[in-house]
């Protein structure tokens, strides 16, 4: 007599999988997170101090920061959804502040590096040492 055997996964297999693949997950989802968050806050300074090589060269050229033909960028990332607003909160001939904010809501609301600012002195905050990569 010849009897055909099924073989099938068992419940407690299913059930191993998907706690070992949970467990996977709680491991990488934060460390993807902070990856994120690091690839913003790289992309943010980066689009602040392009901003402030704009206002001097600007400076340079026309002898103040404040005078029109300005096209700074007002967000970051440039193209896209924005992450970050940026704007020119203090603009003085002599003087400049570049603060860029995030998006409530967004994913680096909640962050420690959540504002930034640079002003035409080379003055950079926030003070962490995550947040302005040197």
């Amino acid at each position: 007599m010849n009897s055909a055997q099924q073989t099938a996964f068992t419940l407690i297999e299913l059930m191993i999988v998907v706690a070992v693949v949970g467990i996977l997950a709680a491991i990488a989802y934060p460390a993807y997170s902070e990856q994120v968050r690091q690839t913003r806050r790289a992309e943010v300074t980066s689009v602040l101090l392009e901003n402030a090589q704009l206002l001097e060269r600007h400076f340079t050229r026309t002898g103040a920061y404040n005078t029109s033909g300005l096209n700074l960028v007002v967000q970051s990332p440039a193209e896209g959804a924005a992450v970050y607003s940026i704007a020119a909160v203090v603009l003085t001939p002599n003087t400049y502040t570049l603060r860029a904010e995030a998006v409530p809501g967004g994913i680096m609301a909640a962050d420690p590096c959540a504002i930034y600012s640079v002003t035409q002195a080379g003055e950079r905050s926030p003070a962490d040492m995550r947040c302005w990569r040197r």
